[in-house]
């Protein structure tokens, strides 16, 4: 809540707000203009897909209810599917161009007496960031088919955002102010509550005109929860974000 809060409050700077803006806008018209040309193609392909499996291929030829039905279905599905789609160009974006601006700014006015120490570079968090889009997209295809019963695509949809988001955003938001070993020991020990926050930006991703700038919101929120994580640690004071146990005197 710390986070979403100070991350609300960043949006004041008109600087940030449009790089909130910018990669949405990249995505959904990237996205736009690919389901306008191969739309058709998509779908044919999955019916295709369909009609080979065991009995239902057979229902769909012989009854014309049924394949509309599943014609349907099919439709719903890839225009649900492009919603992360979307969000995954759009986090791409954000992780690799418009954090590395946002957290020079951020960083100077809400975290001035952090120093540093640089364990991260942008060149990391493009790779960081590449992988974890690549495995995004192999954990949706994989999923696919589980997308055709009714409410279950949302919740995958929102549980591989949420690991998107900790996965991109968490090296993003440490990679000026950690060193090597911070930056991978505080991701480790937060999976949880990173876990959690990116749930919580993920569902943003389905509100309508929020959704614009879901992404690059819970990118400025991670840089929040990183930041002052590592505030804490470097303090003494994050007992209680870090969930530590208290050494024995």
């Amino acid at each position: 809540m710390l986070a979403a809060g100070r991350a609300l409050r960043s949006l004041k700077d008109p600087g940030t707000f449009w790089h909130m803006v910018w990669p949405a806008l990249v995505a959904s018209l990237a996205w736009l203009f690919a389901a306008v040309y191969w739309w058709s193609d998509v779908v044919g392909a999955i019916m295709g897909w369909i009609e080979g499996w065991p009995w239902v291929g057979g229902w769909l030829t012989e009854s014309p209810t049924v394949a509309a039905v599943f014609g349907f279905m099919v439709d719903l599905t890839v225009a649900f599917a492009l919603l992360p789609l979307i969000y995954l160009t759009s986090a791409v974006l954000v992780s690799v161009i418009a954090i590395p601006l946002m957290l020079e700014r951020v960083g100077r006015r809400d975290y001035a007496e952090l120093e540093l120490r640089r364990g991260g570079s942008n060149l990391g968090s493009a790779w960081n960031a590449l992988v974890a889009a690549a495995i995004f997209v192999a954990a949706l295809l994989a999923s696919l088919p589980l997308w055709l019963i009714p409410g279950l695509g949302l919740v995958i949809s929102v549980l591989l955002t949420a690991w998107l988001n900790r996965r991109a955003f968490g090296y993003d938001a440490l990679m000026l102010h950690a060193d090597r070993d911070e930056l991978a020991l505080l991701p480790a020990r937060l999976k949880q509550p990173m876990f959690v926050l990116g749930g919580g930006c993920a569902l943003l991703a389905h509100v309508p005109f929020v959704n614009i700038v879901a992404p690059a919101f819970s990118g400025l929120a991670f840089v929040h929860f990183m930041l002052e994580a590592l505030r804490r640690e470097r303090g003494g004071a994050g007992v209680e974000v870090l969930d530590r146990r208290p050494e024995r005197r």
